[in-house]
């Protein structure tokens, strides 16, 4: 059994069956990456004014429909409320993947825009395709990146571990 060669191969066709679904991981890795500096993926956040929530919901829901362009009706539009206390505000994100901003204290719409993180954070695992390409593509894929490591290590240490072991004999003969 020749290690190296298998090693060779293996590494080679790891690489040319994970290439497309890896290059996606890595673009949208980056993407995620950048996400609090480009808001594009996510609208940053606004500054509201006050700390405390003192909003109720169906005031909150209120002032979020207000808002144009959001899709948002009723609660059944509204995927989830993300609370900031810091920074005063109550992020209102909708099934639409649109995001709304609203002081809790005072009910004001700081800031309404698309919100694309989770569009692309579905894009990285693969579950925008669908859960069967999630598990039967991805999965695959990340076992073989693995295995590509694990070879590329082993590919990268090979000439050094042949030195080593031809001193060994040097020195013992």
């Amino acid at each position: 059994m020749n290690i190296p060669r298998i090693s060779r191969k293996l590494h080679t066709w790891a690489a040319v069956v994970t290439a497309l679904p890896f290059l996606l991981v890595i673009a949208t890795g980056v993407l995620l990456q950048l996400e609090p500096q480009l808001p594009w993926v996510k609208p940053p956040s606004a500054q509201g004014s006050g700390d405390v929530p003192t909003l109720s919901f169906d005031a909150l829901l209120e002032s979020a429909k207000s808002a144009p362009g959001t899709g948002i009706e009723s609660w059944k539009d509204v995927d989830r409320l993300d609370v900031q206390m810091d920074k005063g505000i109550t992020k209102v994100i909708s099934t639409g993947h649109w995001e709304v901003q609203v002081d809790h204290q005072t009910g004001k719409v700081l800031s309404s825009a698309a919100r694309r993180a989770e569009l692309i954070e579905s894009l990285h695992d693969g579950s925008f395709f669908s859960e069967g390409v999630k598990f039967g593509i991805f999965l695959p894929c990340a076992v073989l990146l693995l295995l590509l490591w694990i070879t590329g290590c082993f590919l990268f240490l090979q000439p050094s571990l042949r030195k080593l072991k031809l001193k060994r004999r040097a020195a013992g003969s």
